[in-house]
């Protein structure tokens, strides 16, 4: 069985455990960093072409503009096809109440049939707000397991929750 985490992540100025912070690494990446090390998944990593403002507060009014305006930013690399895995890993942090937009220019060229998907979010206290709505459409044909949602804050501490997690 194989299997591949698409995640968008974030590093940089964050929101992270009530205050800004500057962090080196984005705390989905954390995430899919332990999928991989835990079930051998594949990595991709939805990036931008244009990166978003270093400056948090200027990041988030970007994102909510975009998100207003159902754009479909343009990402550096494409994943072509997803044909080879049975099963899929979607990672994001909740913004503004789904996915970053870039993930949609991302699922929106894949085909999920007959594919396992299994959601996780990082978030500061919002889970994944209407994101298991916009997977169903995003992943349709997809069999969409349980979605797993961490806060932020807590990344570095549940290596054997997401372990659980990929063996349900």
């Amino acid at each position: 069985m194989s299997s591949i985490v698409i995640y968008f992540s974030r590093s940089g100025e964050n929101y992270f455990g009530g205050e800004l912070k500057n962090i080196e690494k984005g705390n989905t990446e954390v995430i899919a960093e332990y999928i991989h090390e835990l079930d051998g998944a594949d990595l991709f990593k939805v990036e931008p072409a244009v990166k978003y403002p270093a400056d948090y507060m200027e990041c988030i009014d970007v994102a909510k503009k975009q998100q207003q305006e159902d754009a479909r930013p343009e990402i550096r690399e494409t994943l072509e096809s997803i044909a080879e895995y049975d099963t899929v890993y979607i990672g994001f942090p909740n913004w503004w109440g789904t996915l970053p937009m870039p993930m949609f220019t991302q699922l929106e060229k894949l085909d999920f049939s007959g594919k396992t998907v299994k959601p996780f979010v990082t978030h500061e206290g919002s889970g994944f707000g209407s994101s298991q709505k916009d997977l169903a459409k995003l992943c349709d044909g997809a069999d969409i397991k349980n979605g797993l949602s961490i806060p932020g804050a807590n990344v570095y501490d549940v290596k054997e929750t997401v372990e659980a997690w990929i063996n349900e």
